[in-house]
């Protein structure tokens, strides 16, 4: 047996169906060249972006593995690769690196900054797939554009009736969200905007007068983005709240991002009262949680409604970075509760070094163990199937079969 185990672990790491549980969509292609290519390598902005990322391992590792992809000769340079993609028809750029995926099935948060007006709507990437896209609905944008922003431009509420409307409104949205067929799951972006320390208890004056103030800035400035910890805390129990009725689970951004995260907050071990104020709730851990990933997994071993998502890391990180992630995923977390995603979003790439990275890297993981006679090739392999495919199949009730003709 070589360092990189037998053959069949090697197939199913690598050639397994999967499901991408968290991703985003595509560009159009009138809007490819919209944004700095270096995004697909950083969540950095500014020259943080554009001059130091290139200069990451991760960065390195992206332009080797693109310049093959594209079949480029000579030296692999980054510059290369952008001139490269830049000049090829872009719907043969987004199949070539998208059918070499083979992921089955992607669930789309659609309500990332930018998607309505820039990208593709989530049906149009079942061309990619052999299962239907479906949607994951991102709660703090379904009550600033769906809710608040609609109270504020009708401008045709008293005070003190902004409160009433706005909590029903916010229930009526996310359980029609909950009873929608192409709905499978919820997310939150609380890291971002408050942090993780979200608090259960809730006070319905103190709410209010949050609200207020929102409507207060909105009137000075004619900008909405909910970034109130009273108000934002409260979405995130309404949402857990339907997501224990219906049993849609509800994602949370974790770690990992950009400099809009406050670091010290973005650890999910913040949410160990909201966890276990909502035992019926299906909680997803996204983005590895990194730097925090054992705060993660320990969270899923002693909780049997936390489950965690190693996304994002591919292509964040260095492979070394990747396999170190993955091992510390490994010391804890119980091997039915992990899933994957890409954290795909505006180009092809993303999707596709997601996808080869993450394979790769849980292959060589795994295959480690079998080496060392930690695991059986046997367990490994459901490990394998389960991370890609049937852990998220069964979280999300998606009732797929993998499309998977065993050897």
């Amino acid at each position: 047996m070589n360092s990189y185990g037998t053959a069949q672990l090697a197939r199913v790491a690598l050639g397994y169906p999967a499901i991408d549980n968290h991703a985003h969509p595509l560009l159009k292609a009138k809007h490819r060249s919209l944004l700095e290519f270096e995004g697909l390598i950083s969540e950095a902005s500014g020259p943080a972006l554009t001059h130091d990322s290139v200069h990451t391992l991760a960065c390195f590792r992206a332009t080797q593995q693109l310049s093959q992809a594209l079949a480029l000769k000579g030296e692999p340079t980054w510059e290369a690769v952008k001139q490269a993609r830049e000049a090829m028809d872009y719907d043969k750029l987004c199949k070539t690196f998208m059918d070499a995926t083979n992921i089955q099935c992607i669930l789309i948060d659609d309500g990332l900054g930018g998607v309505s007006q820039y990208a593709e709507g989530y049906k149009w990437h079942d061309r990619f797939t052999k299962s239907p896209t479906k949607r994951i609905v991102r709660i703090e944008i379904l009550a600033e554009v769906q809710i608040i922003d609609e109270q504020l431009e009708n401008n045709d509420l008293a005070p003190y009736q902004a409160y009433s409307t706005f909590v029903e409104r916010l229930h009526t949205s996310l359980q029609a969200s909950a009873n929608d067929p192409e709905v499978v799951g919820f997310k939150s972006i609380a890291c971002y905007r408050t942090g993780l320390d979200i608090a259960v208890m809730q006070d319905a004056n103190k709410i209010e007068q949050s609200l207020t103030m929102v409507m207060l800035r909105y009137e000075a400035t004619r900008k909405l983005r909910l970034a109130d910890k009273l108000l934002n805390d409260y979405i995130v129990n309404v949402a857990l709240h339907v997501s224990s009725e219906c049993g849609k689970p509800v994602q949370f951004h974790t770690g990992l991002g950009d400099n809009d995260i406050t670091l010290n907050v973005s650890s999910p071990s913040h949410m160990q009262d909201l966890i276990k104020a909502y035992p019926q709730a299906k909680i997803v851990l996204l983005h590895s949680s990194y730097p925090y990933t054992r705060d993660a997994g320990y969270l899923t071993a002693v909780y049997p409604n936390v489950f965690l998502d190693f996304g994002e890391i591919f292509p964040f990180l260095s492979a070394e970075g990747q396999a170190s992630v993955v091992r510390q995923m490994l010391e804890m977390t119980p091997t039915n509760k992990i899933l994957w995603s890409t954290d795909g979003h505006w180009w092809p790439e993303s999707y596709y070094l997601g996808t080869k990275q993450a394979r790769e890297t849980l292959w060589k993981v795994l295959a480690e163990y079998v080496t060392k006679q930690e695991m059986t090739e046997s367990q490994a392999v459901g490990i394998v199937k389960g991370a890609l495919f049937d852990n998220a199949n069964r979280i999300y009730n998606l009732g797929l079969s993998p499309n998977w003709t065993e050897p």
